[in-house]
């Protein structure tokens, strides 16, 4: 599958999805402002940071997310 990541930029929140949105069961507070979305069986299919962006930035048209391939 794909990986889907999502920015709501209103709730400042960064949200990585590894399998589809839809399996979510049960989520988890990892530590301050990351939360792992897990399947029924306890696999991590999805993560969300809190408070992305720096308090006092704008939104900006351009997210920092570096996307890096590998064989």
């Amino acid at each position: 599958g794909k990986v889907k990541i999502l920015y709501d930029k209103f709730a400042n929140s960064l949200v990585v999805w590894f399998d589809d949105s839809t399996k979510e069961y049960i989520s988890t507070e990892i530590e301050d402002d990351t939360i792992l979305m897990r399947d029924k069986t306890g696999k991590v299919i999805g993560l969300e940071k809190l408070n992305y962006l720096p308090s006092g930035e704008k939104h900006p048209k351009k997210l920092p997310i570096e996307v890096i391939a590998s064989n």
